[in-house]
């Protein structure tokens, strides 16, 4: 199925290296596929007095772009003790009408107090996924693009009767950025 463009771009075997430097690995694992972090864009809810996150008319203002910082152990994001910020997949996915994807944390991340809070990809869904990371522990956070960030889980059944694509979903084609909440 990766083959036929489910996921792109593809990487066929679990990468724990590049260019000798070790990564919080991606690719393809023993039982789903490790995604990665899009350097291209990372964003931090700040609260702004007087206001109320509102899924309903959420308001952009309240997420703040971050620096991409660079050192000796690669590229990151500093994700600040005790906040969320989002991101979103350098993959793309293409969910056939049979396939339903769960998005769950990678270990390593977890370990860190880093807790990734996925929705499913739909079968039938397209797109970049918008990734929800929160920072539940007491210190900031380094969170690195171009490497690992949650596992995709796979499930296959017949296919559905309504996909994501036929209902027309509000999030169906998410580019290679943020996609901020819909109602």
């Amino acid at each position: 199925m990766a083959q036929k463009g489910l996921i792109s771009p593809f990487e066929p075997k679990l990468v724990r290296r590049v260019n000798e430097m070790p990564v919080i690995s991606f690719g393809l694992s023993s039982f789903g596929y490790d995604i990665r972090l899009s350097p291209l864009e990372f964003r931090i809810f700040r609260h702004i007095p007087g206001t109320i996150v509102d899924p309903k008319n959420f308001n952009p203002e309240n997420l703040e772009p971050t620096k991409l910082h660079t050192d000796a152990n690669g590229s990151y994001f500093i994700l600040p003790a005790h906040t969320y910020g989002l991101g979103v997949a350098l993959e793309k996915l293409e969910v056939p009408e049979n396939i339903t994807v769960l998005c769950i944390g990678k270990s390593t991340y977890a370990r860190c107090g880093i807790i990734c809070n996925l929705t499913p990809a739909e079968a039938g869904w397209r797109g970049h996924l918008t990734l929800e990371v929160s920072n539940s522990s007491s210190a900031d956070c380094r969170i690195y693009p171009n490497e690992g960030i949650v596992q995709l889980l796979f499930f296959e059944g017949s296919p559905c009767e309504v996909s994501y694509e036929s209902r027309q979903g509000k999030y169906q084609d998410q580019p290679e950025k943020i996609v901020i909440a819909k109602v």
